[in-house]
């Protein structure tokens, strides 16, 4: 197994705190796929406008997290070091529940297609077992 702390993410990606939405990766395989986990806690900055009755992490941020952890399998290949994933497109997408602070949000993100500079992953995010988004996400490295 290839793990990385958030030093080692931050070293593939250019995001940066706020906007890094994966703590850690518990696998991954250049070109190939990555397990990444985001540690939802109450303190998350969205949380106090959404919604401030009842904190829910908004979908396009599970999304964001999912697309961050498939960035770090296809930007670890060493001809994609350096540079950036862009987003191209998201198809097929489902929002099957709720993640709330203290959930341990498990994203995986495998690549199932890369032409040239242009991809497609396949995402899903669960929380203890149970789906909650998936999703089929386009990127283009540049």
């Amino acid at each position: 197994m290839n793990k990385l702390g958030v030093k080692e993410i931050e070293q593939i990606l250019p995001h940066r705190h706020p906007f890094l939405l994966v703590d850690y990766i518990e696998d991954y395989e250049p070109g190939k796929f990555a397990v990444g986990y985001k540690c939802v806690t109450f303190r998350e900055d969205f949380f106090r406008g959404h919604f401030p009755q009842e904190p829910v992490m908004p979908g396009v941020l599970m999304v964001e997290a999912l697309a961050q952890t498939g960035a770090v399998a296809i930007l670890s290949l060493e001809e994609n070091k350096g540079k950036i994933a862009y987003f191209g497109g998201i198809k097929n997408c489902r929002f099957r529940g709720k993640v709330v602070p203290g959930d341990k949000l498990r994203l995986e993100t495998t690549i199932i297609k890369c032409k040239g500079p242009v991809g497609v992953g396949h995402a899903v995010a669960s929380v203890d077992g149970k789906v909650v988004v998936d999703a089929e996400l386009t990127f283009m490295i540049g």
